[in-house]
């Protein structure tokens, strides 16, 4: 009988510790950081194959520079045949590679599980507890003599079965939460996706402007450079005098300055769309585009319809509120009673070793039981915990009305924008179309003789003035059309107005 006790106790520890490491191996599986080191982590030397492995653990947290993106073979062969990217292209790659994406789907995948957590917690649960008593008797007599009269050993198993009947809601309440916060990780995706695209979008377009000031700034430095070798002629053949020269030279020195300027700030926004698409810095990436005008011919009601309907971290502030509701049925479920019920298979076994003790058994025991408790006085800290959390769901619609306000304000602001940059366009068109006009006036009178340098070189400002203007208006059209798409959570990967 001994061993009928004793071996489904050893097979019953056995299963529970194979059980425990096969949950632990699935959880270990889904560690961000293990994740990580192996979808990023930089391929292994191959010179260090036949070398002995030190043991380590399991979880390895690769440096930083291995994290992201793939192996340096990988990603020299994808960037390989890349020459040149689109807007939409630079967008979709964004999408694909940028760790800030990924962070997200890693918030989405935990709450996911941890919405399959709280389902499982509205289920019944298995218990089993096991105990072993051995004693030893002795007898001690008035002559300090002491005899071992035997020993006595007794076993226990219980098998249970517990399952919450109801705990004042908050087991539902806990699992409609998780699913809210699965369906907020879901918003939080797009809204992360949404503010990438829009920051690519704006390095992407600060670079086609400053691609169009070096294109301005080199067609300053060529009229200045003919200028210069023009009044050189001149002041040898003793036309002008030497302060011509030196003018023109002067010009020529801050216009080359401009063009450095100018082209190392397209550097700096290659470098910055490079790390957006996790590209290496120093990679040679051709983004094709230029700055162009369409006009945009949605409404103010429209955008603002959209806005309301599509923005991403609207749709987490009105979750968050939910969430909230329901940490408040959960904070007030102690003031109701908790029901429970258990259903317990207890086997007992005793050996005694004293000849005339009669307490040798065996016992096999089927128990149900429905349990009810309920907290009559706490002092208060229940209700005050629940007021706490009524107090918490105010706040967060109060700072979700706040962000509707906000919404709208942004699209009105970038509606506003497109406007007043459409304004700026056509009259910087015609603008520049007089500044070109009065260069070349300017330097036809200077070939006669009958202008100055100081004339020459005032329309060559002017015209490079208009020229920055013209591509500042047309960078700033783009600026807010992005704005306004991002405003009202539309992905417009191109910028084509509706």
């Amino acid at each position: 009988m001994k061993k009928m006790i004793v071996l489904p106790l050893i097979v019953l520890c056995a299963a529970s510790a194979v059980i425990a490491l096969a949950q632990a191996a699935s959880a270990q599986e889904k560690i961000p950081m293990d994740f990580a080191a192996r979808k990023y982590a930089q391929a292994e030397d191959k010179t260090s194959q036949n070398k002995p492995t030190p043991a380590t653990p399991d979880i390895q947290i690769p440096p930083v520079w291995q994290a992201w993106p793939a192996n340096q073979d990988e990603q020299s062969a994808q960037v390989a045949g890349l020459t040149t990217l689109t807007m939409e292209q630079t967008i979709h790659r964004a999408l694909e590679t940028n760790p800030q994406i990924e962070s997200a789907k890693a918030t989405l995948r935990g709450a996911a599980e941890g919405k399959k957590s709280a389902l499982g917690a509205l289920g019944p649960s298995g218990n089993v507890s096991g105990s072993w008593q051995g004693q030893n008797l002795n007898s001690a007599y008035k002559t300090s003599m002491s005899s071992t009269i035997g020993s006595a050993n007794s076993w226990n198993l219980d098998l249970n079965v517990h399952q919450n009947l109801f705990v004042g809601f908050k087991l539902l309440s806990t699992y409609q939460k998780a699913a809210l916060a699965k369906e907020s990780a879901e918003a939080g995706v797009s809204a992360a996706e949404l503010s990438l695209l829009n920051s690519v979008q704006l390095s992407f377009l600060a670079l086609l402007k400053a691609r169009a000031d070096v294109k301005n700034a080199e067609d300053s430095v060529a009229n200045l450079t003919s200028q210069l070798q023009m009044s050189r002629a001149f002041y040898e053949v003793g036309l002008v005098p030497r302060l011509d020269v030196l003018q023109n030279e002067t010009a020529l020195a801050n216009g080359q300055q401009t063009l450095i300027a100018a082209r190392n700030t397209v550097l700096t926004q290659e470098a910055q769309l490079n790390t957006y698409l996790s590209f290496p810095l120093e990679q040679q990436v051709n983004y094709l585009g230029e700055l162009t005008y369409l006009p945009f011919t949605m409404k103010l009601e429209q955008c603002l319809d959209l806005a309301y309907k599509n923005r991403p971290d609207l749709f987490v502030a009105v979750k968050s509120v939910e969430m909230a509701a329901k940490d408040a049925k959960i904070a007030i479920s102690g003031l109701y009673p908790q029901v429970a019920a258990d259903l317990d298979y207890i086997t007992s076994t005793n050996r005694s070793g004293i000849a005339s003790d009669n307490l040798n058994y065996d016992q096999q025991v089927w128990q149900a039981k429905l349990s009810m408790t309920w907290k009559a006085w706490d002092w208060g800290s229940t209700y005050f915990g629940y007021a706490q959390a009524v107090e918490t769901v105010k706040k967060l619609y109060a700072d979700m009305v706040t962000l509707r306000l906000n919404i709208g304000f942004q699209v009105k602001a970038s509606f506003l924008n497109i406007i007043n940059a459409d304004k700026q366009i056509r009259v910087a068109k015609t603008g520049l179309d007089s500044a070109r006009e009065n260069y070349r006036m300017a330097v036809a009178r200077y070939k006669a003789q009958i202008g100055t340098s100081l004339d020459v070189l005032t329309a060559q400002s002017q015209l490079t003035q208009a020229e920055a203007n013209l591509s500042q208006a047309m960078s700033d059209y783009q600026t807010a059309l992005a704005n306004l798409y991002a405003a009202v959570g539309m992905k417009n990967y191109n910028l084509n107005p509706g």
